[in-house]
């Protein structure tokens, strides 16, 4: 069965983050703190971006691996003056406080801190994004790199942090602030004329966007570069957990598998085989109702083929197509 049903309520907010803006509650997501006089060299050796390029006011998505480079979760950092905060996907937050604090050694002067419950997120996603920011006054921040951030005030609402970036390959901005302020900063948007954005919808975008999540394209059985998280790796950083194995894959070439959206005919399941005529060539890893018909995310054999390949998902005919926010070679 798909992961959510569409209303014309998620309908109107999808088409708003298409055309318009909507905002998304991302406050059940994770955010870790991560302080001390070493921390951007420990951020740098525990994942896969370049840490030690980064300024206070900057920011990027990185991912978390294993040893052997596998997904652990993918994160956006907000590098501040006094620490770096990291967000993270819902189901990772614990996994990550306890993997992260693993790696901490006696003379590391790195402290670690789950402030979720005294903070909030909110993401405004669609093309008139910079519209909201420009009746904040907030203008400084249209046009700046993404991760860039910067401190306001919204209303009455002190201390809240808009970064460039909407989670997903869509334009947009992530508010970081105080968990009193919700109320205040929540109205003041939607006066701004963003469309409200539930879960599901949030769920469904995410698919059709192709942002790779945890316990579905984000396993153990994958790796960023398979995940089509080239963006997020700096292959010339140095080493860091998982780095050798990336590295690899990398020079000789052996991603053997690719994330792609999956145009479906009718109803299946997420796990479904995805086959070329009797070969089992991919794996259906997500997989929602849409607006506009079915649509799913699978891993792909590299050799099967890639944009254009029709194949079968389970018994439905199904189409491979292009998805806006991965890449399948380094940018």
């Amino acid at each position: 069965m798909p992961t959510s049903t569409i209303d014309n309520q998620d309908a109107a907010a999808i088409q708003a983050a298409r055309v318009g803006v909507a905002i998304y509650d991302r406050s059940g997501w994770g955010r870790i703190k991560v302080s001390g006089d070493d921390r951007l060299r420990f951020l740098h050796n525990q994942s896969t971006n370049d840490f030690l390029a980064l300024k206070p006011g900057q920011g990027c998505d990185t991912v978390f691996v294993t040893s052997t480079a596998r997904t652990i979760d993918l994160v956006t950092a907000y590098v501040r003056e006094d620490a770096v905060i990291l967000l993270v996907s819902p189901n990772r937050r614990q996994f990550l406080m306890e993997w992260l604090d693993k790696y901490i050694f006696f003379a590391d002067k790195v402290e670690l801190s789950d402030i979720t419950q005294y903070t909030n997120t909110l993401s405004l996603i669609g093309p008139q994004s910079d519209a909201v920011i420009e009746k904040l006054g907030i203008g400084e921040l249209i046009g700046q790199p993404y991760g860039s951030h910067q401190v306001y005030t919204i209303a009455n609402a002190q201390g809240v942090r808009i970064a460039v970036g909407s989670g997903l390959g869509i334009p947009g901005y992530t508010l970081n602030f105080p968990y009193t302020d919700k109320a205040t900063v929540w109205e003041k948007l939607l006066e701004t004329g963003a469309v409200e954005m539930s879960d599901r919808a949030w769920d469904v975008l995410r698919i059709l966007q192709g942002r790779p999540a945890p316990d579905a394209e984000l396993t153990d059985d994958y790796n960023p570069l398979e995940a089509g998280l080239w963006e997020t790796i700096s292959f010339n950083k140095g080493c860091y957990i998982g780095q050798e194995t990336i590295a690899r894959l990398n020079t000789y070439k052996g991603v053997k598998q690719h994330l792609f959206g999956v145009k479906i005919s009718a109803t299946t399941e997420t796990g479904s085989a995805i086959a070329v005529g009797d070969e089992k060539v991919g794996k259906l890893t997500s997989y929602t109702e849409t607006p506009d018909g079915y649509f799913g995310l699978g891993y792909i054999r590299t050799k099967a083929g890639g944009v254009g390949l029709k194949v079968k998902v389970g018994e439905t005919e199904g189409e491979i197509v292009e998805i806006p926010f991965v890449s399948h070679e380094y940018p």
